[in-house]
């Protein structure tokens, strides 16, 4: 079975969840994240594809360790804004991943459908 990727798929103008790695340092500050921001750029070629298509891009990653908790140290609002930067456009930082916020944002959050619960199963 061969490996497929992005430019296997018909994605034009469909909804995407990209899992990211933006767990960079921003304990010295949110100026330090432009020093340790390669994580957030190797993404770029992938953001930017999505972009070229018209898709609509859902990242999800994590900062820190807080171990079930909310803590805003770790929020990923500084990170969103360098990605900002790094992609010359808006990104839409949500305040949480839970709530009624989300669910307005993912209308089906509450139905058992294969892209909110089946997509947890690979």
């Amino acid at each position: 079975m061969s490996k497929k990727t992005l430019a296997n798929l018909n994605i034009a103008g469909k909804k995407v969840l990209v899992r990211v790695d933006f767990n960079v340092p921003i304990e010295q500050g949110i100026e330090a994240i432009a020093d340790y921001d390669q994580r957030l750029r190797a993404t770029l070629p992938t953001i930017k594809y999505l972009i070229d298509r018209e898709c609509k891009i859902i990242l999800c990653s994590h900062l820190g360790r807080p171990d079930g908790s909310v803590k805003e140290d770790l929020r990923l609002a500084p990170v969103g804004d360098r990605l900002s930067n790094l992609l010359g456009m808006a990104v839409l930082n949500l305040g949480d991943c839970v709530g009624p916020e989300i669910e307005s944002a993912f209308a089906v959050a509450h139905r058992a459908h294969a892209s909110t619960v089946g997509i947890t199963e690979f």
